[in-house]
């Protein structure tokens, strides 16, 4: 078996990961030649981990014995890092948002299609344990078909980092985690999206969203919820599932959480409760014999392992896991989302 021969462009956060755990997973079929930073704090930072370090990026791109190159640099730098390397013979992977708009990934692709090289994104999240479980529940009706689904990603650190902040760098929480939270919602809901609605958070001043939330319906009746927030000192389930026989709660990524399975229909009617000042049968919790409580079932992946994929595409050809056109999809999607933010700016000057 021979290996991919990989180098790093950009050593930050991602970047190393990619070198210190995501690439260690499948040693036998990426080898990391080299990283190249545009920091010399960096270089130094990857040649202590024990990498070997390009000074510039022309020499990365001139070394014979890389077959191809990972971006992992911020948002806005993505199209010509990816662009100037593929047209230097190297296939790419690259960090998502993989660009700021449709216009600039399709001149990306134009780019992979006129010079014959392989260009994949890493979305990675479509491998989280919680993710998995939730699209087992949705394919093997566990619950019912599935009608409502409510994703989110909450936290109380406001917007990470720094270039983050800044519009011409591709910040805000849309690119960030939204990316990852719609790349897992439609490659989950395999319908076309009928109506959607969206509001930004802007409570921390920056000129990028510092969080979302979009409701969704999509053509065959499910619905979506999908919010991230980064000023929640006390969160939201990370998933809520809505079924016509249950529902399913998924706590956090560890896991915690419970699904609830309606066993008998013809189950004795609850008995009122006392609701604060009132009473209710109608919000009453479900008799003992009208429901069950089930084990969340094994967070199965019936696909590879994405660095696995990646090297069978890149050596064998293999069909990508990430599809080029599922990521164009939800990058309109965000555009979509984008422009229904500034049309309601618009209205209300």
């Amino acid at each position: 078996m021979t290996a991919v021969n990989f180098a790093i462009v950009g050593y930050g956060g991602m970047g190393s990961y990619h070198a210190t755990s995501l690439m260690v997973t499948e040693k036998e079929k990426i080898n990391l030649v080299g990283v190249y930073d545009i920091l010399e704090s960096r270089r130094e930072v990857a040649q202590t981990n024990g990498f070997k370090t390009y000074e510039t990026l022309e020499e990365l791109l001139e070394d014979e014995n890389v077959e191809a190159v990972l971006v992992a640099t911020p948002n806005d730098t993505h199209k010509e890092l990816a662009i100037q390397a593929m047209q230097a013979g190297k296939n790419v992977l690259c960090e998502k948002p993989v660009a700021l708009n449709v216009a600039e990934f399709d001149d990306i692709l134009a780019v992979a299609k006129e010079t014959g090289k392989i260009f994949m994104v890493h979305q990675n999240r479509r491998w989280d344990p919680d993710f998995l479980i939730v699209r087992n529940l949705y394919k093997e009706k566990t619950i019912g078909d599935i009608f409502q689904i409510e994703s989110r990603v909450q936290g109380a650190n406001g917007i990470p980092g720094d270039w983050r902040h800044l519009k011409k760098h591709g910040g805000g929480m849309l690119l960030d985690w939204g990316v990852h939270l719609l790349d897992q919602l439609l490659f989950l809901v395999e319908s076309p999206i009928q109506s959607m609605h969206v509001d930004f958070s802007t409570v921390l001043g920056d000129e990028v969203d510092d969080g979302f939330i979009t409701f969704i319906t999509f053509e065959n009746g499910v619905k979506a919820i999908v919010e991230v927030g980064t000023t929640n000192y006390v969160k939201l389930p990370r998933w809520y599932i809505k079924g016509i026989n249950g529902s399913a709660r998924i706590d956090d990524w560890d896991l915690s959480g419970k699904i609830v399975r309606a066993t008998n229909t013809n189950a004795q009617t609850p008995a009122p409760i006392q609701a604060g000042v009132g009473l209710t049968k109608t919000m009453a919790p479900p008799s003992e014999d009208a429901t069950e409580e089930l084990t969340f079932p094994e967070p199965v992946c019936d696909y590879e392992p994405f660095y696995a994929n990646v090297y069978e595409v890149m050596h064998h050809g293999a069909t990508p896991i990430v599809k080029n056109k599922e990521v164009r999809q939800v990058l309109s999607l965000i555009e979509d989302m984008f422009a229904l933010i500034k049309e309601k700016e618009l209205t209300q000057v």
